[in-house]
């Protein structure tokens, strides 16, 4: 994302994004096509709209405005907001000592967002992931109560393909103008079919296991690894505050799976 959404522009390359990772698994979804009568395709709009559209849109818009590591950080959240949105909407306990592990994560947001790298402000990124963890956080509430019975291979396009419908009109109107380097291309590619595609078949049938919450912490790896490849790949060096941000959000993620179990 951080290297392909400067040239093609958030809902571009979100819809390349959703396009083919919906186009690679569609003989997935061909095959298992009985199992999803007309009366399951809203719900897989809906859940579509919330668990892609939206976040990736989010995520793509803050990759233009601040380093990987940023994006990487607030994906953690995702943990966090599952369990917050588990307990609003769908009577499952946290009780208060998660509840104040979920403070704690909050105020790593704040001191991330604070911060300033190369003079420029990246509060507005962090609360774009931010609002993209807690869409995921009740995606995959949604998709564990509504969707555990299809197939996981199968879902993961339906979901993909009714994101790409959503986001089309808004892709078709902001195209850019300039031609794409091959190296947006080759990532926006990469995105598609590994981050999205791939990806997507293993979540969904890692929430059918194991349920929402301990799906949801996957997102422990995101920050070490994202960090690590901008580090490493684009020479985007993490900062002290990232640091912290990252030890409170992390911290208050492990602590509330340690209290849950």
């Amino acid at each position: 994302m951080r290297v392909a959404a400067p040239e093609f522009g958030p809902a571009a390359l979100v819809e390349v994004r959703l396009a083919l990772g919906a186009v690679v698994l569609l003989p997935f979804l061909w095959r298992a096509r009985a199992a999803f009568p007309r009366r399951v395709w809203p719900k897989l709009a809906m859940i579509g709209a919330i668990n892609s559209a939206v976040p990736f849109l989010l995520f793509a818009w803050a990759a233009e405005r601040a380093p990987a590591g940023v994006g990487a950080i607030c994906n953690a959240l995702t943990v966090l907001f599952t369990a917050l949105v588990g307990a609003l909407f769908f009577a499952e306990r946290i009780g208060w000592a998660r509840s104040a592990t979920l403070a704690v994560g909050f105020a790593g947001v704040v001191v991330l967002a604070s911060g300033r790298i190369d003079g420029f402000a990246i509060g507005p990124a962090v609360l774009a992931g931010s609002a993209a963890a807690l869409l995921y956080g009740a995606g995959i509430n949604l998709v564990r109560r509504h969707l555990s019975g299809l197939p996981a291979a199968a879902v993961a396009p339906a979901t993909l393909g009714c994101a790409a419908l959503l986001v089309s009109p808004f892709a078709i109107e902001q195209w850019p103008e300039r031609a794409v380097s091959a190296q947006a291309w080759l990532s926006a590619g990469l995105l598609g079919v590994l981050c999205t595609g791939a990806a997507f078949v293993m979540y969904y049938r890692l929430i059918a296991r194991v349920g929402a919450a301990r799906a949801s912490t996957v997102t422990y790896l995101v920050p070490l690894f994202g960090v690590a490849w901008a580090w490493w790949m684009l020479g985007e060096v993490p900062t002290l505050r990232m640091a912290v941000a990252g030890a409170l959000i992390l911290g208050s993620v492990a602590l509330s799976q340690r209290l849950r179990s």
